[in-house]
């Protein structure tokens, strides 16, 4: 049995989503700073395997799987607009628009772990690269993620006042988060700086970006322009080989993890969770190839078709549970309970997108970008639009 293409991507989307909220929960409970200054929180033996078993098998390598998944969309979503005869620039830079404007305001009124401003701005850098050739995107990626490995050797030491600083504020973080109000949670958030750096360093910082978190997006766009993924059944000795990868990349985040002190291991941890990413995809497509139309394949395309809602749910779920101005539970779950509560999360969250997904056709919030990337009430494009870039559409 053939699975479509599109149900693949958006299993992996639903799949990726999964990662991503285990791993934000790390930041939801103990901050963004926080949770690389665990020994602050004091964790039990357990949590503390717990921890990291997260850093290692999940965090930075469930978002790359989006990442790769947002570069893909782009090139299906660029090939149904020109079947239709519009310009797809233009469309594309409505949308990057919109969801840079999201992203900022998920950022500045909710969490500081947003992605989608993030995902706003790459979408107008991978504009450069929307019409080259599948070689050049090939290229271009690894030249890319090789200066990301470069960038990620060595280790910094921290300075006497930079440990302070950054301790006093995430202490700071600890009191006011669990017990703030939302507007003094929101200036703790958005006004207080733990990083002594000149203001220049955050400007390279952000031109650097693109070149060094870009290599996943081309790579998507190369698989897309290449046709993969679109034959499961075909590619399955594709994916068996690909699942190698996973062992390989835990192997090089332990050595990080476990190592963190040694010049080495900054280059190693950034290797491996790009391969780790990587070998998740061709994991959970295996996976497809086994379980084409059971209820756990068919509950991540639904998550998935859903994934930008599905992620703001997150965000509005999980704030809620840890802030102050809700249950004030802000580093108090522990590592291993925030693991099970994440899971309880997705299942829900599986359990509704099904639910909704037989009565409509998108999500809310994937409706609002869709009317207004083809600025339509009803979101339709102005030409006859084929069902393919219906169903492509995710970050």
């Amino acid at each position: 049995m053939e699975i479509k293409r599109i149900q693949l991507i958006d299993g992996m989307r639903g799949f990726s989503l999964l990662g991503i909220l285990l791993a934000n929960l790390l930041i939801f409970q103990y901050g963004i700073w926080g949770k690389d200054e665990i020994h602050i929180y004091s964790l039990s033996g357990v949590d503390l395997m717990a921890y990291k078993f997260v850093k290692v098998a999940i965090e930075g390598s469930a978002m790359p799987i989006f990442t790769f998944l947002f570069g893909y969309s782009m090139v299906k979503m660029m090939e149904s607009l020109k079947r239709n005869g519009v310009k797809a620039r233009r469309h594309f830079a409505r949308r990057f628009l919109l969801l840079l404007i999201l992203g900022l305001l998920h950022s500045f009124l909710l969490w500081e772990g947003d992605i989608l401003s993030f995902y706003g701005v790459m979408g107008f850098f991978l504009l450069l690269f929307l019409k080259r050739s599948k070689k050049a995107l090939l290229i271009w990626g690894t030249i890319l993620l090789v200066l990301s490995f470069a960038l990620g050797y060595g280790v910094v030491e921290e300075t006497p006042a930079e440990k302070e600083k950054m301790s006093n504020y995430v202490e700071a973080t600890k009191t006011i988060y669990a017990n703030g109000t939302y507007t003094e949670i929101m200036e703790q958030r958005n006004n207080e700086d733990p990083l002594i750096m000149p203001d220049y360093v955050y400007l390279i910082l952000l031109l650097l970006s693109p070149f060094v978190t870009a290599s996943l997006f081309l790579y998507g766009m190369y698989a897309a322009k290449s046709g993969l993924f679109t034959q499961p059944d075909k590619e399955k000795r594709m994916y068996q080989k690909g699942v190698l990868l996973v062992p390989l990349g835990l192997l090089l985040k332990s050595a990080a993890v476990l190592m963190p002190e040694t010049d080495w291991t900054g280059v190693s941890g950034i290797i491996g969770a790009s391969l780790l990413s990587v070998g998740y995809i061709f994991a959970f497509s295996l996976l497809y190839t086994w379980l084409p139309a059971s209820k756990i394949t068919t509950s991540f395309v639904q998550v998935g078709k859903m994934s930008l809602t599905n992620y703001l749910m997150q965000t509005v779920i999980c704030t809620f549970v840890f802030y102050g101005y809700g249950l004030g539970l802000f580093g108090q779950l522990g590592v291993l309970n925030a693991i099970v509560f994440g899971i309880v999360i997705f299942l829900l969250q599986c359990m509704c997108s099904s639910w909704y997904m037989k009565r409509f056709r998108r999500g809310p919030i994937e409706q609002v970008l869709r009317m207004w990337t083809n600025w339509s009430w009803n979101g339709q494009i102005r030409m006859k639009e084929p069902e393919s870039f219906d169903r492509v559409e995710g970050l």
